[in-house]
């Protein structure tokens, strides 16, 4: 748009307005998002981003809105335990009914430490079922 306009721009300041603006626009726009709903599928995957292995956590609604996600180099406990804390500290994130995961072996372990700690609801269920979560895997 400046270009069309006559104004030479650096790529590096436009960098530095949306590094400085873009906080401030998630906090003005997320509260006119709409509410998602309390069925949630959680995946991650492998990806590869110059030669290395990263992890790619999801999170999606039944209806296949994607609530958050996040890149991380290790796939362990603390990583998945801080994507679930991210999630659930979103504006628009209704607490979950019940959450749908794979058979991975950490999930089970961070959600009883999620209730212990008072972060998450008693009353939500956990169901590791694999074929559940194809809303999430279809789109990586």
């Amino acid at each position: 748009m400046f270009g069309e306009r006559g104004i030479a721009v650096d790529h590096s300041n436009i960098h530095r307005w949306s590094q400085r603006y873009a906080p401030e626009l998630d906090k003005r726009c997320r509260k006119h998002l709409k509410m998602t709903n309390d069925s949630w599928r959680l995946d991650k995957t492998i990806i590869k981003i110059k030669g290395k292995r990263r992890y790619l956590w999801r999170t999606v609604d039944s209806e296949g809105n994607t609530l958050d996600f996040r890149l991380t180099a290790r796939r362990s406990s603390k990583a998945a335990k801080r994507f679930f804390r991210k999630v659930l500290q979103q504006y628009p994130v209704q607490e979950p009914r019940v959450v749908s995961t794979d058979k991975y072996a950490v999930y089970p372990k961070v959600i009883r430490e999620l209730r212990a700690s008072g972060k998450r609801q008693e009353s939500s269920k956990h169901r590791q079922v694999r074929y559940l979560n194809n809303i999430v895997e279809q789109d990586h």
